[in-house]
């Protein structure tokens, strides 16, 4: 049988995942950085709402993607469609 938890200790475990959170949207963040940066977007200026609009554009594909391959073993390992979308980026700034 499981042992009650204390208020303190729910509080605890509550502030661990807070700041567990919080490295995990800063890892994130950094991530999409780095590919904004490889793809050449940084040195581009782009209206914040349009670069939310491709930002969700590109959500909506890789959504609909995982839907209708959810099922497959190679859904989760093919990124030839991101590769692509760098490659096409990266052939315009070298």
């Amino acid at each position: 049988m499981r042992v009650k938890s204390s208020l303190p200790e729910i509080d605890a475990q509550i502030e661990k995942l807070r700041e567990r959170r919080k490295f995990l949207i800063v890892k994130a963040g950094e991530r999409f950085a780095r590919a904004a940066t490889k793809a050449g977007l940084v040195e581009m200026e782009i209206p914040d709402e349009e670069l939310d609009a491709i930002c969700e554009e590109i959500a909506a594909r890789f959504r609909k993607a995982e839907k209708g391959n959810a099922g497959s073993p190679a859904a989760a390992t093919d990124r030839s469609g991101a590769r692509s979308v760098g490659a096409t980026a990266k052939g315009h700034h070298e």
